[in-house]
């Protein structure tokens, strides 16, 4: 519909989602090209991964009779805990090894904080692979270009993302359970609200794919499927000269620090799932 509007009154159509830069099946109510689209960031909907609510039905009926944030969070991860065994290995089928690390001890919350500390890792390739599991948007950068799909670079994030996910306990059903509970918590603390202002320090607006110059300081870019930004500005110019900011709808929040303690480094760091978007450069 925006699409047309835009059409009639002579002006060109806001850029879509590139068809290399998603998927044509995903595990999502909607397909990638509507979710990954400029359109989406300006008009979000709910995001589901398909069957997790269902399965995790009674989850989030407990968690509705609870009023406090903090207790909800412990609830959470206690429920991870037993849910996938995190603490009896075994019985979730390990075969102890004491030649090797045994990678079932690796989880959800282990995951995530290796992402803060280096989204370039092997926990970065695992969460990227998700992303374009779950929602189809295939990922941009993973320590260099994927764009040669027949590359070094590559070849390296596909066995990075095979090695991190091999031998764990149902590590990508953590992820699903993860998003959703985020979802659910952003939706219950901003019942009202469908994007948050978020800020990325930079050195180069040319360090992101630029779709279009839309005015002055506003560009619209095609992201990385996931990324680290800030809900505060004054954090992001410790990472760049120039200031990225953007209204990311809630719906591509993957996780936040406050959603679970200890969760990631930074004090008021949020994980966002990419696409298309509408930014602004300004400088410190």
């Amino acid at each position: 519909m925006e699409n047309d509007r835009q059409t009639r009154h002579g002006e060109p159509p806001p850029p879509t989602l590139p068809p290399n830069a998603r998927q044509p099946i995903n595990r999502c109510n909607l397909p990638a090209v509507i979710l990954g689209s400029l359109s989406f960031q300006r008009h979000p909907v709910a995001l589901e991964i398909d069957g997790i609510r269902d399965l995790h039905a009674g989850l989030f009926r407990m968690l509705d009779g609870l009023p406090d944030a903090t207790e909800r969070a412990q609830r959470f991860m206690d429920y991870m805990t037993v849910w996938f065994l995190l603490e009896e290995p075994e019985e979730a089928g390990s075969m102890p090894d004491r030649k090797k690390p045994a990678r079932i001890k690796a989880n959800y919350r282990r995951l995530v904080r290796g992402w803060s500390f280096d989204s370039d890792g092997r926990e970065g390739a695992v969460l990227k692979r998700w992303v374009e599991s779950r929602f189809g948007l295939l990922a941009r950068h993973h320590a260099g270009s994927l764009l040669e799909r027949g590359g070094e670079c590559y070849q390296r994030y596909l066995y990075e993302g095979s090695r991190g996910l091999y031998a764990t306990n149902a590590l990508e059903s953590q992820l699903d359970l993860l998003y959703a509970y985020c979802q659910y918590e952003l939706a219950r603390a901003h019942p009202e609200q469908s994007h948050v202002r978020l800020y990325r320090g930079i050195n180069r607006i040319d360090e992101h794919e630029i779709l279009e110059r839309a005015e002055r300081s506003r560009y619209r870019v095609l992201l990385n499927n996931l990324n680290s930004f800030t809900r505060e500005r004054e954090r992001a110019d410790e990472f760049g000269d120039y200031i990225l900011e953007v209204e990311v709808p809630l719906a591509k929040v993957f996780c936040y620090n406050q959603l679970l303690p200890g969760l990631l480094r930074g004090e008021d760091e949020y994980v966002v799932i990419g696409g298309v978007y509408e930014v602004r450069i300004s400088t410190l």
